[in-house]
């Protein structure tokens, strides 16, 4: 299983950074939801900030492009082994950014992706 950590998570049911966060838990895979507000999903407390994190496999972002620079060195720093950009949050900056940096960069949809066991 791929620890992930969703960076945009909500406290929002409706929110796809929640749907994801439930659904990678629904699949086993280790889920680490970062967002901007306290709370929590299925169980799962949303970390606030850039939190220290081990072992990401995975980052799948729900951040718009414009959101995303604050996070570049963060993102980076965890060392995924890719970054999975969803619908609205295709970054050729952040994709380059990574690519100079060993980490594969994918434009995908997450929930598509594990609904049909491409995850």
């Amino acid at each position: 299983m791929k620890k992930t950590l969703v960076l945009g998570a909500s406290t929002k049911p409706h929110r796809y950074g929640n749907i994801t966060t439930r659904r990678l838990k629904l699949y086993n895979h280790e889920v680490v939801p970062v967002g901007n507000q306290a709370g929590e999903i299925d169980g799962i407390d949303i970390l606030l900030g850039k939190p220290e994190v081990d072992g990401i496999d995975t980052i799948t972002l729900y951040l718009n492009p414009k959101r995303q620079v604050e996070f570049y060195d963060y993102i980076i720093g965890l060392k995924p082994k890719r970054i999975i950009f969803n619908p609205g949050t295709e970054n050729p900056e952040l994709m380059k950014l990574a690519k100079e940096n060993g980490i594969e960069s994918e434009i995908a949809c997450t929930l598509v992706l594990l609904s049909v066991g491409q995850y």
